[in-house]
């Protein structure tokens, strides 16, 4: 079966009220726990690291040093 890049990971740029996608795909991996996040679900991200987080949780534990 073959897969299009739409099927794989996007990429994104994160400004302080949306993304803009630059590479078309289906969902961005969470910095803090690397999970898939679908972009229909994409809802916390850092506009100055250009990083996406699954949960608020996540991104409050990888601002705070906590997941690296």
């Amino acid at each position: 079966m073959l897969f299009s890049r739409q099927d794989g990971p996007a990429q994104l740029v994160y400004s302080a009220n949306d993304f803009r996608i630059v590479r078309p795909g289906k969902f961005v991996f969470c910095a803090a726990t690397e999970a898939e996040i679908p972009l229909e679900a994409l809802r916390y991200w850092s506009v100055d690291l250009q990083e996406a987080y699954a949960t608020a949780e996540a991104a409050t534990q990888r601002l705070m040093g906590e997941g690296e």
